[in-house]
């Protein structure tokens, strides 16, 4: 069998930079280990796969990591709507978190995802295995997948972060270190090694999180945000009542054929 794909940078404005994912479009459901193991081939953060659907939405779609299927993936999300989009709008109807929306916006695209609450909570482990003991830590409360939030002091020390991914690995959350920035509102960097991710490049899911945290801190409902990982990458986040809107660009570096 063979099967069309394309592998496209989100959240970005230039080949290699953003975060890449795979996006294959299908005429129906492959069976999951396949899907998985497409997946695992990749090797990257994300592996995205629709079908067409019929009603409220244009098309299904799926996420898988190398490890795992997940319950919601931004930067995939993105992509598949960069790969699909015809008119103004495409809608993707998903397992667990609703329908998604990706929009053109401006010269880009914008990103619609229900958002992700925390409150403050206690794990001296993880903060331990982050490297940083004295850090506010928050935890998902509203149903969202496992996340957490670690406040840090200054984006220095969001760039310096070093976490023991061994035992990283062992915590099975979505880890988010962030502070305000210098030339963005906000920095922030994300690990995600339970998931078979140990630090992924742009995360359209973590700042779900963010749009809501740092519209509180800051005091308004819409800022700049800039992940810090070795890709980099800006999204433009407004909060709109319990939606995060995303707001980037991609671009897609390869077209090709996956053989199975």
């Amino acid at each position: 069998m063979k099967l069309s794909f394309l592998q496209v940078d989100a959240f970005a404005d230039r080949p290699f930079v953003g975060n890449p994912a795979a996006v294959f479009p299908l005429d129906a459901w492959l069976a999951d280990e396949t899907m998985q193991a497409i997946a695992m081939e990749n090797n990257l953060s994300e592996t995205a796969f629709t079908v067409p659907a019929a009603g409220d939405a244009d098309y299904e779609l799926r996420w898988f990591t190398p490890t795992a299927e997940v319950a919601l993936c931004g930067h995939a999300t993105l992509a598949s709507g960069h790969v699909l989009i015809e008119r103004d709008e495409v809608r993707f109807r998903t397992r667990k978190a609703g329908i998604l929306l990706v929009r053109r916006e401006g010269e880009g695209l914008a990103l619609d995802l229900p958002v992700t609450l925390v409150k403050p909570a206690a794990h001296p482990k993880l903060l331990e295995v982050l490297g940083t003991p004295g850090a506010e830590l928050f935890l998902s409360h509203n149903g969202a997948e496992a996340t957490s939030i670690v406040l840090l002091e200054d984006e220095q020390a969001v760039r310096a972060c070093a976490p023991d991914m061994r035992a990283l690995r062992t915590i099975d959350l979505m880890v988010i270190v962030t502070a305000r920035g210098a030339q963005h509102d906000v920095v922030s960097r994300v690990f995600v090694p339970a998931w078979g991710v140990d630090e992924d490049p742009v995360t359209g899911s973590a700042h779900a999180a963010l749009a809501p945290f740092w519209a509180e801190r800051l005091g308004r409902t819409s800022f700049t945000a800039f992940q810090a990982s070795k890709r980099g990458g800006r999204i433009d986040c407004r909060l709109a009542g319990d939606r995060a809107i995303l707001g980037g660009r991609c671009v897609t570096v390869i077209e090709g054929t996956f053989s199975i």
